[in-house]
Formats: C-alpha cells, structure tokens, sequence
C-alpha cells in the first residue's frame, strides 16, 4: 500500500499545510508562520476536517509563540499568558461548528493558565505550550488508528456476506481531514488491510466536492478499490447494490444525546440507511464529543458564501494546468448554502471513536455519550 498522504506537515517549529483547495489537480505546500496564517487555512478551507482544524490552529499558534519569544516580544510569563488567550480565541472565530478547535482552545488554554503561576519566565511558559500542542499532532494519529481498527471490527461483525463487503462514505475524512489516517475513511483503510473490503463508494459532496476531489484522491493514492458517485445517487446503489453493507462518516460536533452535525447531505444518507436497513456509523474522535449541549438543536450550523453553490472551478478538458472557475446557476438566484447538517441520533446505530464504539441501549433512541465517555476513561 502507498504511504499515506500528509495535510500537515511540523518539524523543528516549522509548519506547511496542504493547500487543499489545489488538489487533485497540484500538491502544494504553504507555511504557516503567524496565527493568521493558520486562521485564513482554516476560514478558506485550505485546511478542513475537524481533527485538522484544530491541529492547525494549534501548531501556528505555537509557530507564532516561538517565533515571537526568539524576538524577545515576551518580557514575562504573564506576556505569554496573556498572547496564547487572546490568540486562542481569535482562532476560534475561523470556523464555528467543528467543535475539536474549541476543545483544544479550551485545554491548551487551561494548560497555560495552570502552568503560568509555576513558570520561571516566558521561555519556559512557552516551552509548555509549545510541548503540548505538538503532543496533540501525534496524540491525533494514533487516535484515527484506534478508529480505524474499532470501526473496521463492527463493521465485519454487523456484515451479512462478510466476503463481499462494500461500504459507502461522505465527504472527506482521510488524512487530508486529520493529522494522518483518518477517521471514516481509516476505518475503510483498516478494511482494505484485512482484506475484508471489495470497494468503497464515496459521494462527490457537493457544493465544495470534497469527496470527488479529496476522498477520491486518497483513494486513488492508496489504491484502494473505488467508486465515485453524485451525492442524489446513493439511494438508488444502495437499492441496486445490495453489497454495500454501511455507510461510515465523520463528524464536526456530536452531542451528548449523539445527534451528529456533519457536512451538508449526511442527513439524508441516515434516511437511506434506515430505509435499506444498513448501519449507519459515525466515526470521530471523542475531541469531537460536546457534552455541554444535550441535542443538536444547539449546535451552530455554518452558512457558507453563495459563490461555492454557483460556480465551480476544475481544470479545462485536454489541459494539465489550466484552472477554471465557471458558473453553473442562473444568475440572480437565492442561495442558501450551509456547510453541514444534522442527523438525528435515532438514525445512527453507531458512534465509533478512539476509545471504543458507543451504542444505543435497546429500545432506546438516543446515545449517552457522557456515560460512555466516562466509562470508556475508567476502562
């Protein structure tokens, strides 16, 4: 198998996103040197996917921080103390519903008021943070792995031909979403390992058609056996392909009841699942669990700009490095254009994450996430 693809690449302070928004078409390379390096990736979604987005916003922040301390901009500890929250902060403002960014902001920010009454000077309150947000990098990786291997499991044993596996993804949640690996489409990489997996389907996720352009992508890269559909054709495969056995996501925010936000149109592949009596699973990191709101009604629902429904940009047909942005719809529309939707927990019959797969009690139609999460720590 091909080495896996690489959004993020940190070494010695030095960080280069993917620039997602060239792919599949070219492979570029950006550093990130400031916060508002990290902050525009995120806000133009040169980096996307929950995991990464928080990863990004945590390591160009510590890009800044060592930086910044090599200046001498920090005369105390205080000073540090004082940046990181207010950095944090801005940061969150990139985008509102991966709830992951808000995690990391709440944990590295705790870290750093903690360490502050004990830090000898900056350098030293600096070197604490900067300890931290890289231990999430690698912390992020081996979490999508767990994922993997969990979600991979539950999917054979709820299989009904095990030899003829075929399993339906949305969106993109491979490496390009995460620090490496992924989370639904690591799950389909742990099947294809054991051979268990004949071929995935991923939709092309529009409007930004993160699935035609990155899932495929991967998929291609890592020469997996695929197949690209139009999101409005997943009702008829499942319908006329019997093999397909699950459809797996990822997701931005999960509520303590397992009601899933996730991109736009992972609703409606709950509705087909149900109907055609298949599982539908949710793959995300526990980071991506917020215990503090009880339903998805709660959740903030991103509206993107009109440009990305009207138009659409690609290479010309017969040109290997022409792109093109061209619009599609009749000029003078309404558009309404969020970025995710939300699936009720009653349609989910799975919640996989680093920690173990979280069920529904019989009878039940709603998940307790916190209890799983608290039984799943004390495990």
């Amino acid at each position: 198998m091909a080495a896996t693809l690489e959004a993020i690449k940190y070494k010695d302070g030095q960080l280069e996103i993917l620039n997602q928004l060239a792919l599949p078409h070219e492979t570029i390379f950006e550093k990130a040197e400031t916060i508002q390096d990290g902050h525009a990736a995120i806000k133009t979604m040169k980096t996307r996917g929950a995991p990464a987005i928080a990863i990004v916003a945590a390591l160009s922040l510590s890009v800044d921080l060592q930086a910044r301390q090599a200046r001498g901009e920090f005369k105390t500890a205080e000073d540090v103390h004082t940046f990181v929250l207010e950095s944090l902060e801005y940061l969150k403002t990139s985008r509102p519903t991966a709830v992951n960014l808000f995690d990391a902001a709440a944990k590295l920010s705790a870290l750093v008021t903690a360490a502050k009454h004990t830090a000898s000077d900056a350098a030293s309150l600096v070197a604490v943070y900067v300890q931290a947000a890289e231990k999430m990098l690698i912390d992020d990786v081996q979490d999508n792995k767990n994922i993997g291997k969990y979600g991979a499991e539950y999917i054979y044993e709820k299989a009904t031909d095990k030899s003829n596996i075929c399993v339906l993804t949305h969106c993109n949640t491979g490496s390009l979403a995460t620090a490496g690996w992924g989370t639904a489409l690591g799950i389909i990489r742990d099947l294809h390992k054991n051979k268990h997996l004949k071929r995935a389907y991923c939709t092309e996720t529009r409007p930004y058609n993160q699935g035609s352009r990155l899932t495929a992508y991967e998929l291609v890269y890592e020469q997996i056996p695929a197949t690209l559909v139009c999101d409005s054709m997943a009702s008829a495969l499942l319908r006329l392909h019997p093999e397909v056995q699950a459809i797996v996501v990822g997701a931005d925010r999960v509520a303590a009841n397992g009601d899933t936000a996730n991109k736009i149109g992972t609703y409606q592949l709950a509705i087909t699942a149900k109907y055609h009596n298949i599982p539908f699973i949710v793959a995300a990191p526990t980071t991506s669990i917020d215990t503090a709101i009880t339903s998805g009604s709660q959740i903030v629902i991103e509206q993107r700009p009109a440009n990305e429904l009207v138009t659409t940009t690609g290479l010309l047909v017969g040109s290997t490095n022409e792109s093109k942005t061209i619009r599609t719809a009749a000029q003078g529309i309404d558009v309404w254009n969020p970025s995710f939707d939300v699936t009720p927990a009653s349609l989910i019959s799975a919640i996989v994450t680093e920690k173990g797969v979280a069920i529904k009690l019989d009878g039940q139609d709603q998940f307790d996430m916190p209890a799983f999460l608290a039984s799943s720590s004390s495990a």
